[in-house]
């Protein structure tokens, strides 16, 4: 439901230009493709399977200046920024200030996740429920700190790390190791290292969309991290996922938002400035009570791929509503049904994979109005698609039932029948295979 009072902001040919080239920003290109409102999508720099919805523009996502000249040059209407790295380094405030409409937190904001350290602070003042942790500045003191402390115990790397900054560790062997490769570089500079007490509970994802004033819930999804079957194995960007998450109810909504959501938002007021944007609430939940783990500054990936098939409202009038800070005037609505989300990666992934690598049988996948593919580590080059990515295919099933959406995605699956490929087979196994 839209109101008069806000139909007179929206242009109803308008460019969008998509920043990012994962299964994240095909997903937000394929919902924004949907719009009538839209002309032209252009994704910077895209993939195989943006390609197909608008067009792919071979500019550096971090390159401010090329981006603003593009911008400029086609006379983009809105700008949507996808990933953390631009937006921790101030894409956004270096849009706004050439009067660009960019969708996405400001700087200071976004070191809620450029920054763990900086979150775990905000946390700390505004008694917001989190793990006990410890912070150092080199190894010799973490090393010192690891020879009392107890395990297991999670470590993680300051800096941004792509999603794959964290450690589990059950010992003080796998703890020392962590400590080696992050000050040796492993996720780029780390001037600090985050030690964290271990909560034993479930993780959550949580988010919420926000105009700078009136914040409104985005979705639930469950995500899992860990390469191996049953939740084993590394860490990776995300193997899949599924929503709503199965432990979501009213009583906690209302504990995320009063002990988590409106504490930190209360916080960056303090220091300035508003939150506009997508805002990813990783939480730790143990006995119905939140913890928050950390909070990523855009929407997750897989769970964007999860979540946004079921969005029914028109995508673009929400993002120019939050640019209006007009938000409380647009009412998000969802579909009931389930989704899952399984990702198919490169064999040797999160470790080494090949790259290059022609992928085909895409015509013999199904696709309709509750099947979804949408690409990550993909280029198209001749009309052939190759994987260039660790993760590289996103293959989302929305249904009345969970077990239904993972069987169509393994039919899609096992169509496509990529031999230089694998997927956990157990996405949602919490709530399938109980």
């Amino acid at each position: 439901l839209i109101y008069f009072s806000f139909i007179r902001y929206i242009n109803i040919n308008m460019k969008i230009a998509i920043l990012g080239s994962g299964g994240r920003e095909h997903a937000i290109a394929f919902s924004v493709s949907k719009s009538k409102k839209i002309k032209q999508i252009y994704c910077i720099p895209g993939n195989a399977g943006t390609n197909e919805l608008g067009e792919n523009i071979n500019i550096e996502i971090n390159d401010f200046k090329k981006i603003h000249d593009f911008i400029i040059d086609k006379r983009i209407d809105l700008v949507i920024v996808g990933p953390e790295d631009p937006l921790v380094n101030g894409i956004v405030d270096y849009l706004e200030k050439f009067k660009i409409q960019v969708f996405g937190p400001n700087k200071t904001a976004s070191r809620l996740e450029g920054s763990k350290i900086f979150t775990k602070n905000i946390c700390k003042n505004y008694n917001i429920p989190t793990s006990r942790f410890e912070i150092f500045e080199n190894r010799e003191d973490s090393k010192k700190f690891l020879k009392n402390a107890d395990h297991p115990l999670v470590i993680k790397a300051d800096n941004l790390a792509a999603g794959k900054g964290v450690y589990i560790c059950k010992n003080i062997r796998e703890s020392n190791l962590a400590v080696e490769e992050i000050f040796g570089g492993k996720f780029g500079v780390a001037k600090n290292i985050l030690f964290e007490e271990f909560l034993q509970g479930e993780e959550m994802s949580f988010f919420i969309i926000s105009d700078g004033s009136t914040i409104k819930k985005f979705g639930t999804a469950q995500d899992h991290k860990r390469v191996g079957e049953g939740d084993t194995g590394k860490n990776t960007g995300g193997m899949g996922a599924y929503s709503p998450s199965r432990l979501i109810n009213d009583n906690l909504e209302k504990k995320i938002f009063n002990k988590i959501i409106h504490p930190t938002l209360k916080g960056l007021s303090d220091l300035g400035t508003k939150y506009k944007g997508f805002l990813y609430v990783g939480l730790m939940i143990v006995n119905n009570e939140p913890y928050l783990i950390e909070y990523n500054v855009r929407m997750g990936d897989p769970e964007c791929q999860t979540i946004l098939p079921l969005l029914n409202s028109d995508i673009v009038d929400i993002f120019i509503a939050c640019l209006k800070e007009k938000l409380h005037e647009v009412q998000i609505e969802w579909s009931n049904k389930k989704s899952v989300c399984v990702v198919l990666c490169s064999e040797g992934y999160p470790e080494t994979y090949q790259k290059n690598i022609e992928i085909k049988n895409f015509d013999k996948i199904k696709l309709d109005d509750n099947n979804f593919l949408f690409h990550a580590g993909t280029r198209i080059n001749d009309n052939k698609v190759f994987a260039i990515g660790g993760r590289v295919l996103n293959f989302i099933s929305l249904s009345e039932d969970f077990t239904a959406c993972r069987k169509n995605i393994h039919n899609n699956l096992n169509k496509l029948n990529w031999d230089k490929g694998f997927f956990r087979k157990d996405i949602g196994f919490k709530v399938i295979d109980k």
